[in-house]
């Protein structure tokens, strides 16, 4: 390159180019092969200072403007004596790669690489390189060029940490998160829209079979951690394997509804459903949809994230039926018992039973043992009558020692068949205590034509007390003629 227009050619480009001297590092490799290397790179690894002594047998023959201004170089001596600022760190195990490559005989070689310029800022750089012909065998001058690379190789880092980023959030999420494709229920859509069909819901409500096609249609692109937490799934092909074991029973209904969602244009919906662990076990989850920005054309990416709300909704249960239950019975409460006697005064189902019941001798129990006692004779009733009533009948504890059943469409013959019911459940539970036996009064009433069902339960509660007056009755004339004995008062107290 001595000739003028060549030299202005060298100069003037717009890349940094260097004319450099390789016969050093060619001397270096013959002493190398003398001594028996022959796998140059795991050599140069193994200690990096043999880089750097074979790096510094290169010389500098000339570099043009472009190379002055990116290192910020006043001029060729300025940069021949600072290259080992130039060249450092990691730029070593970069520099293995073109040594190897000119010890294996190429004559061009392609590396990517860090250089730093004179005031120390770091420069990512494409190096390419190239023998120049007739110095194939002494290597005497190569030419180099070092396109500066930083803007685009900032972007790739910038785009590989958002990427870590995005999927750092994504896999330790506290929430389980689906990423699926619906292009292909996107299409189903479609097709059923061109099909001239209005109402979608009476669509899917005809064609069941639509709404199972578009479940089948979802891909599964990931899911994190947390769904494999959340499901009980060892790793991700276990659960993908059991899908239809997580999604099955009321999912199908929950499913066509975000289908009429996304029939409506409502790319954004949240819905509460129930899935299932693969060890059977419920899990209740706020299930929230989303078409990721930049798919809302076609569905190929959607979001679908799973809260459990399991516990939240246990305890929901759990305050509703506080609400309605008699926590030390486990029987029904008043207000409970207030409510069923409202609705079925609004009823026409006629007739309807009523059964009242007072627990005998709880009072002198609290009194003479204590309220431990008293609370384990009424545990042991509402056992009984729990055993007893099954809907559509309803037990109630209404009071401290008064309890309430009502039977719709239950005639006389019913309320019988229940009463032999209690009274036998109730001797077999005092067979297990016979040191305390359960002792009640009962009456019963069934509606008589026009009757409210206020009066009805005074009936009941009527015809109890007449039975309790009764029993006490006989109790007192049986201890004044003295005919009673201890084994019939017992009877007597465990009598229905």
């Amino acid at each position: 390159m001595t000739g003028s227009s060549d030299t202005n050619i060298f100069d003037l480009a717009p890349i940094a180019m260097w004319i450099e001297d390789f016969s050093g590092v060619k001397a270096q490799f013959e002493r190398w092969r003398a001594d028996g290397i022959v796998d140059i790179r795991a050599y140069l690894k193994q200690d990096l200072t043999r880089v750097a002594a074979c790096s510094s047998q290169i010389r500098v023959l000339q570099v043009n403007r472009r190379t002055l201004e990116l290192f910020e170089a006043r001029d060729l001596d300025h940069l021949s004596a600072n290259l080992l600022k130039i060249f450092r760190d990691d730029m070593l195990e970069s520099h293995v790669n073109e040594l190897a490559e000119l010890w294996e005989g190429k004559t061009e070689f392609v590396s990517s690489a860090v250089n730093y310029t004179l005031t120390g800022r770091r420069l990512d750089i494409q190096l390419r390189g190239s023998v120049l012909p007739g110095y194939e065998d002494t290597l005497g001058r190569l030419l180099l060029t070092t396109e500066d690379v930083t803007a685009r190789e900032e972007a790739r880092r910038n785009e590989r940490a958002n990427r870590q980023y995005a999927e750092g959030i994504f896999e330790h999420s506290p929430v389980s998160l689906w990423v699926e494709d619906f292009s292909r229920i996107k299409q189903l859509i479609e097709d059923v829209r061109e099909r001239g069909i209005v109402d979608f819901r009476v669509f899917t409500d005809v064609h069941p079979e639509f709404v199972r096609q578009c479940m089948s249609e979802i891909r599964v692109i990931d899911i994190n951690q947390a769904t494999l937490d959340l499901f009980c799934a060892p790793d991700r092909k276990t659960l993908l394997k059991h899908l239809g074991d997580i999604f099955r029973n009321e999912m199908e209904k929950h499913f066509k509804e975000q289908l009429i969602e996304l029939w409506n244009g409502n790319l954004l919906h949240h819905r509460e459903v129930v899935n299932y662990a693969l060890d059977g076990s419920e899990r209740h989850v706020l299930l929230q949809f989303s078409v990721l920005p930049g798919h809302e054309g076609d569905w190929s990416l959607v979001q679908v994230a799973l809260t459990d709300i399991t516990a939240r909704k246990k305890a929901e249960a759990y305050l509703e039926y506080l609400g309605k239950h008699d926590v030390l019975t486990k029987l029904h409460n008043r207000a409970f018992y207030t409510d069923e006697m409202n609705r079925l005064e609004r009823k026409s189902l006629r007739p309807v039973s009523a059964i009242i019941i007072d627990l005998d001798g709880l009072k002198a129990a609290n009194d003479q043992l204590g309220h431990d006692a008293g609370d384990a004779l009424l545990r042991r009733l509402g056992e009984v009558l729990n055993g007893a009533v099954s809907q559509p009948n309803h037990a109630a504890r209404i009071g401290g020692d008064e309890f309430a059943i009502l039977m719709p469409g239950a005639d006389r013959q019913a309320v019988a068949t229940m009463v032999e019911t209690i009274s036998e459940l109730l001797k077999i539970n005092n067979q297990f205590y016979s040191n305390a036996p359960l002792s009640i009064s009962l009456g019963t009433a069934t509606s008589e034509a026009g009757e409210t069902m206020e009066a009805l339960v005074k009936r009941a509660d009527v015809s109890m007390y007449e039975q309790k007056r009764a029993r006490y009755v006989s109790q007192e004339n049986r201890s004044v003629n003295g005919s009673e004995t201890v084994g019939e008062r017992g009877k007597a107290a465990s009598a229905a």
